[in-house]
């Protein structure tokens, strides 16, 4: 028997796994709706924090800080996908809305 076709088979089908868009990378991991949901909260508070500088009520540290944490936020939102198959379960959603919730305290003083 020879092995050299099984053994080619079995090593696209390994490539294709490691390479799928369904890896944590791929587009729908991206646009899970618990990622999504997180993600959408990041950009919303990037948004506020910008327009709370510009007006005058955050000082430009003050602006920094908020952005170095939501930057945190969303690296650990990565780190957790990453290790979930590209999607987040409901207790680190929760997690993460929790440490937005208190960025976003701090950007509406």
């Amino acid at each position: 028997m020879n092995m050299k076709p099984i053994l080619c088979t079995v090593a696209l089908l390994a490539a294709g796994a490691i390479l799928s868009p369904a890896h944590a990378d791929g587009h729908w991991a991206k646009t899970h709706p618990r990622r999504d949901q997180v993600n959408d909260r990041l950009q919303h508070q990037n948004k506020r924090i910008h327009e709370e500088r510009k007006e005058g009520d955050l000082t430009k540290s003050q602006a920094a800080a908020m952005h170095k944490d939501d930057r945190q936020i969303r690296q650990e939102e990565r780190d957790m996908a990453r290790q979930n198959g590209g999607h987040l379960t409901k207790q680190e959603q929760r997690t993460l809305n929790q440490q937005e919730n208190q960025v976003s305290k701090d950007i509406g003083h």
